[in-house]
């Protein structure tokens, strides 16, 4: 177990945490909530940059860190359904996409091909993470414009499809 890993495991481990605090719903849980996700967030940012630096991508990885960034995301954005912050849909088309995505790469894995993850992918990811500060922020700790907010969404719903619809675009598989 590598730091790299020891870091997805570690976001993983700080999901039902930000959950938590995200649904007691009060100024210092949002707060505390804001701090763990970050510092979930940077773990995301510093384990795929730690273990490309010094060689330490494993199998074991490749499916820890996409894991913890699905359960963190997912986990968040559904707490958000919870507490009135967030409509479903944002949350269901997550999902649906994730699903998608992780079925895609169990096929072509069954084919003797790895999709690995593309710009659009990590930028999904990126986009769903600032909502996901901005939507801890507001309006407990900041009050943005309802405009900002739903603009925001509204991108990362467009980003999480269209990085959908990139891996099935590039991917080789045969569906039948």
């Amino acid at each position: 177990m590598n730091l790299p890993n020891k870091l997805s495991v570690l976001r993983i481990l700080l999901v039902p945490v930000i959950i938590y605090l995200l649904l007691v719903n009060t100024l210092s849980t949002s707060i505390a909530a804001l701090v763990v996700f970050s510092l979930a967030a940077l773990t995301d940012k510093f384990d795929g940059y730690y273990a490309r630096k010094h060689n330490l991508i494993t199998t074991l990885g490749k499916i820890l860190d996409p894991l913890a960034d699905k359960l963190l995301i997912i986990g968040v954005f559904t707490a958000f359904v919870q507490t009135g912050v967030l409509s479903t849909w944002p949350l269901v088309i997550i999902v649906a996409r994730e699903l998608a995505v992780t079925g895609l790469r169990v096929v072509a894995a069954d084919q003797g091909s790895v999709i690995p993850a593309n710009i659009w992918g990590k930028t999904k990811t990126t986009i769903q993470m600032i909502t996901a500060i901005v939507l801890i922020i507001n309006p407990q700790i900041i009050n943005f414009p309802f405009l900002l907010t739903e603009l925001l969404i509204w991108l990362t719903v467009i980003i999480t499809i269209y990085s959908g619809y990139t891996y099935f675009a590039a991917a080789e598989v045969d569906y039948s």
